[in-house]
């Protein structure tokens, strides 16, 4: 029975994720609206974190403090259709971004050898941190129903502060980034 209901609701996920594609922007997969009153605020300060990339660095947020932008992308998989396209949308504005002076981490609980292969496959110039107990996932309240990841966007500014916090999969056109920083 746990097999049949879990196989329905990834399927359902699966189905709102196909949709969510076909309309851009505008759907929003229902696991993303749980949790939607985040207590996370934009203009407060964000909290720190020590995770590992794909190569084994050590990354923590305070090491950009007063130096470097941090855009945080949390995702629910490596390799799934809206995942790889939000991250894919993310890779082909990287250059204008890093114009900003923004660094770019995507953020779920795979392990490195995941996050190595969906790095490959699809170019991704910046890198992907593991999150392997979801401590930032949840620090940055990025956990929705049943522990998945919520798609969670979290821009912090050089001086530690969240200028954006949005769900789903908001514009992160450069030119309307540039605005919040």
């Amino acid at each position: 029975m746990k097999k049949l209901f879990l196989t329905i609701f990834l399927l359902s996920l699966s189905i709102n994720s196909q949709a969510q594609e076909r309309n851009g922007n505008s759907t929003i997969l229902h696991v993303n609206n749980y949790g939607k009153n985040s207590n996370i605020k934009e203009g407060t300060y964000a909290e720190n974190f020590t995770a590992y990339d794909t190569k084994g660095n050590k990354i923590s947020l305070s090491d950009f403090k007063n130096k470097k932008n941090v855009l945080l992308v949390f995702y629910p998989g490596d390799d799934t259709p809206g995942c790889t396209k939000q991250l894919c949308d993310i890779r082909d504005d990287y250059k204008e971004l890093q114009k900003l002076d923004i660094v770019v981490f995507g953020v779920n609980p795979a392990d490195k050898d995941s996050h190595k292969k969906f790095i490959n496959k699809n170019n991704f110039p910046f890198e992907l941190l593991i999150d392997e107990n979801k401590n930032i996932a949840k620090n940055y309240d990025a956990i929705g129903m049943f522990g998945f990841i919520n798609r969670t966007v979290v821009l912090i500014n050089k001086k530690g502060k969240i200028v954006l916090y949005k769900r789903g999969m908001p514009d992160l056109k450069p030119e309307e980034i540039s605005k919040l920083l």
